[in-house]
């Protein structure tokens, strides 16, 4: 008997490559209000986009939160007149994002194996109209029995709350029957270990466990399911 019916994919950075629609996004919208842009702005932005996703990840803040404060504090530190057009940019961004279709080496192939083999699912904290527009601009999409947003959900990954409002959409899904796949230790695995499923890290290289948790298998490569489901 194998070990999984249902599994669950992270979007970002596991299915989708978020880092090239976040460059061509950022360099769009910059670039559309005519402010300077360069690769020390980027990092910086990516800096103060990360530290508030992780504030929001453990329920320090919400995702509006994240939304109205990231552009804000960049602006603030690189001298841009702040206003009205921080929520004009944000918008502006998140369209621009949405068009990024970008899928990671891989998936298409991945999930086209596992289709009709696995019940497969889509689990995410990013925002739902960008998240829904991407998966259909790439094709992905279409291999999934349902997509999860935390926005959505109410609750976001890694909350236990979150995995049990997506289980309560699922009948008859059983935890101990359960994989979760994705990038990120504090939000994939380590919300997978809260409720209760197995875990399946896919990371570069270099990267490390630098949390300690007891990851049930981890992957260099989304093609390597193929060996393992």
């Amino acid at each position: 008997m194998r070990a999984y019916d249902w599994i669950f994919f992270d979007a970002d950075g596991t299915l989708l490559d978020f880092a090239a629609a976040e460059q061509h996004g950022l360099e769009h919208t910059f670039r559309q209000f005519g402010y300077p842009f360069d690769e020390t702005i980027r990092k910086r932005y990516m800096e103060i986009n990360h530290g508030l996703w992780k504030d929001f990840e453990r329920g320090r803040i919400t995702k509006d939160d994240v939304l109205n404060q990231r552009f804000s504090r960049l602006f603030q530190e690189i001298g841009v007149v702040r206003g009205e057009n921080d929520k004009a940019f944000e918008e502006a961004y998140q369209n621009a994002l949405a068009n990024g279709a970008d899928v990671t080496e891989g998936a298409e192939e991945v999930l086209s194996y596992l289709k009709g083999k696995y019940s497969l699912y889509v689990a995410t904290n990013g925002v739902a109209s960008t998240q829904y527009r991407r998966l259909e601009l790439s094709g992905l999409k279409r291999y999934f029995d349902g997509i999860f947003v935390s926005e959505e959900i109410g609750f976001q990954k890694p909350q236990k709350e979150y995995f049990s409002a997506c289980f309560a959409q699922i009948p008859g899904i059983i935890p101990e029957r359960t994989l979760i796949i994705g990038d990120s230790l504090t939000s994939d695995m380590a919300g997978g270990l809260a409720a209760g499923i197995a875990t399946c890290w896919f990371h570069g290289e270099n990267e490390k466990n630098e949390e300690q948790l007891p990851i049930t298998m981890e992957i260099r490569r989304l093609t390597d399911l193929k060996l393992i489901l």
